[in-house]
């Protein structure tokens, strides 16, 4: 009988090393009276982004800082009114804190002078959107304020999912069911089956683009597409039947 589950332990031993993606434990007191396997599932699923966000600022360079001011306040009446006009309400509209300092003048030789050069003002504006697409197409448009005087930065926009914390959920269990298939297919061959579960234990969750094979063993979260392929990890122990 010892004969014959040490030829089953080698057999089992050897599938899983030429699978390559789970591994396996004996727990070993005295006899093999516990057998367990420890297979890795995976579970994905891609999602289009329900809400959109959009930061820029407007910035001049004036000689000093109440000239810098007025000139933000002059230009801040057309870049609301080409965000109403792209069809954002006003509660979409997030006028953020100014940031400003001053550039002070350089001697020939490079030293710092306390003489002031001009003073650097930047108004920070971010909208928000349902409409991912309106987001998209301003992220690329806004830069046409330049054409009217208004010098501009505009940065990546982010896109994201609300329903994700549900979605992480239905992945969990998919990625659980992933595991137990994975399991039963390994043992098939020595006429075992997967058992109960012993333990689970969750990777991180991987959110990229759609064609992204990216991994990170922290996790990674992008908010720079609008489709997103959500990716659930479990770690499952199952008992060998």
């Amino acid at each position: 009988m010892f004969e014959k589950l040490e030829k089953l332990q080698i057999v089992t031993l050897a599938i899983i090393l030429a699978a390559g993606l789970i591994g396996a434990a004996k727990v070993v007191s005295g006899t093999f009276s516990h057998d367990q396997i420890t297979v890795t599932g995976s579970a994905s699923e891609v999602v289009k982004s329900d809400s959109g966000r959009l930061q820029f600022e407007v910035m001049t360079r004036q000689p000093n800082k109440a000239l810098a001011y007025a000139q933000i306040q002059k230009q801040m009446p057309v870049v609301l009114k080409y965000l109403e006009d792209k069809g954002f309400a006003k509660e979409d509209i997030e006028i953020k804190s100014q940031n400003g300092y001053n550039q002070y003048k350089y001697l020939p030789n490079g030293t710092t002078t306390n003489e002031i050069a001009y003073y650097n003002l930047t108004q920070q504006i971010a909208v928000t959107s349902k409409d991912v697409y309106k987001i998209k197409e301003v992220s690329t448009d806004i830069n046409s304020l330049i054409s009217q005087g208004i010098d501009i930065n505009v940065f990546e926009p982010s896109y994201f999912y609300s329903q994700l914390s549900d979605l992480k959920v239905k992945l969990l269990e998919d990625a659980t069911t992933d595991a137990k298939q994975r399991a039963s297919a390994m043992l098939k061959a020595t006429h075992n089956r997967a058992g109960k579960i012993q333990s689970v234990r969750m990777g991180v969750f991987q959110i990229t683009p759609p064609d992204s094979t990216n991994v990170s063993d922290y996790g990674i979260n992008d908010t720079s597409t609008i489709d997103k392929k959500v990716t659930s990890v479990a770690n499952v122990v199952f008992r060998i039947k």
